[in-house]
């Protein structure tokens, strides 16, 4: 036998050894690049252009537009997907996911979770970003595995698995987000081409996607186990609200910061505290005569109050504030500024009020109609309320949303009130401070989530 032909023979021998080593991919994959063409996806945002050549999509910048998207024209809930990608080390990007773009929102501006991709010195490509809503929920400040595993100018893999709440990430193999969060069940994917202002030396840069493909079907015969330890947003505050100066109103857990609105205590019924959830029980209808209304043990003056609730049918309740307890001490709710919670489609009150519409969800009850374009969920899904109250200004947003806004104290706001059953009420919602209150309606709603911040230089 030849030299020569036994270098056949090794070679030979050596591509089967590493055909029979190489596990092939059984995995049903739907690939997302298809025909070599953008069919499938659509531009949104900004003004960066994208092309596709050879199962490559390129995205390239341009000058003065915003942060611009390539979506998925298919929505997505459960599912697996991988993607690689090649950045421009000087630029920023990101791939959507559970991604939306709403009318009512910021005028469609496109908002979600997204999987960062960052070649910056801080490396936190594959942490969980919420795009144009709560910014950082999974940093990789506490993952230098991760932050390491990111390779400068060559393409990188994704691995992204979104299965119920829960939103598991992998760059290049390595474990890099494990987050559990239930805000948005679905949306779409797309890849992004982050806006450059008016810099000249980024004018023109690429951000590069091939082997884009996802799974939807028995994802639990494909999902894989992560290592990390997760992040819960649940009573928890994420990254950034930490650092901005917010804080739990409700550890999500006991009683404490609270009491019964007509009590030293927290009720002994009528409340409960299940699965992270602060549920007013059902008991009939009847306005705090169960447990009754609960309110913080401080007062506020100028704040910012955030509250998820959730409705069950035909339910009524409310979120108070600027509350004095020490008014009407008898029968009913106490007094204050009151954030309807309302199942507008089958409670009587929705058709009732001093003014038409005012006892609507959202609204400020008895006195100013909520938006009716509100972005109320369904009953039994959890909505977002959030209330700013700021040197008198106050505004009543939903899910993201302003539906209404007025100025304490000033002569319409001091005519509403004239006009309204709290008329009776000396001083009504002018109050320099008070209490915030969840109602007792007699009605099951469910509350968690509550958390305040108090601008800095105000008074607390």
């Amino acid at each position: 036998m030849n030299t020569i032909t036994i270098k056949l023979l090794l070679i030979i021998t050596s591509c089967c050894v590493l055909s029979c080593n190489t596990k092939k991919d059984e995995t049903p994959w739907v690939e997302l690049i298809k025909n070599d063409s953008l069919e499938g996806w659509t531009i949104l945002g900004g003004e960066a252009t994208y092309e596709v050549s050879d199962g490559v999509i390129t995205g390239t910048t341009k000058a003065n537009t915003p942060n611009t998207f390539l979506t998925t024209n298919k929505m997505y809930g459960d599912f697996i997907f991988e993607v690689e990608y090649k950045v421009d080390s000087t630029m920023n990007s990101g791939i959507q996911i559970r991604s939306n773009s709403l009318p009512y929102y910021r005028d469609g501006m496109v908002h979600g979770y997204q999987v960062e991709i960052d070649p910056s010195k801080r490396a936190w490509s594959g942490g969980i970003y919420d795009e144009k809503r709560r910014k950082w929920l999974n940093p990789l400040d506490q993952n230098p595995e991760a932050q390491a595993a990111f390779k400068q100018n060559e393409w990188n893999h994704y691995r992204v698995e979104a299965i119920g709440d829960t939103i598991k990430t992998w760059i290049n193999n390595v474990p890099a987000a494990y987050l559990i969060d239930d805000k948005t069940a679905t949306g779409f994917i797309g890849l992004q081409v982050h806006s450059i202002g008016s810099k000249k030396d980024k004018l023109g840069k690429t951000v590069l996607w091939k082997n884009a493909k996802i799974l939807t079907e028995n994802l639990e015969e494909f999902a894989t186990t992560s290592p990390l330890k997760p992040i819960i947003t649940k009573n928890n505050l994420t990254f950034d609200e930490k650092r901005s100066g917010w804080k739990m109103l409700w550890d999500g857990k006991t009683t404490e910061g609270w009491r019964g609105a007509k009590l030293d205590k927290f009720p002994d019924s009528g409340w409960i505290i299940e699965n992270g959830e602060l549920i007013v029980l059902d008991t009939g209808g009847g306005e705090s005569t169960a447990g009754g209304d609960i309110v913080t043990t401080e007062d506020y003056s100028n704040f910012e109050l955030q509250v998820d609730f959730k409705l069950t049918p035909g339910a009524n309740s409310g979120i108070k504030y600027y509350v004095d307890t020490e008014i009407n001490k008898g029968p009913g709710s106490s007094i204050g500024l009151e954030y309807q919670i309302l199942d507008d489609a089958l409670h009587e009150d929705a058709k009732r009020g001093s003014y038409e519409g005012s006892r609507t969800v959202c609204s400020l009850y008895d006195l100013i109609k909520a938006d009716p374009n509100k972005p109320i969920k369904p009953i039994g899904e959890w909505n977002t309320a959030y209330i700013k109250s700021v040197n008198n200004h106050v505004e009543h947003w939903i899910n993201d949303v302003k539906v209404l806004e007025y100025e304490r104290g000033s002569e319409d706001f001091l005519q509403l009130v004239s006009g309204s059953k709290y008329s009776k009420w000396p001083n009504f919602g002018v109050l320099e401070k008070g209490q915030i209150l969840l109602q007792d309606h007699g009605d099951k709603v469910a509350f968690r989530n509550i958390k305040v911040r108090v601008p800095k230089n105000k008074k607390h």
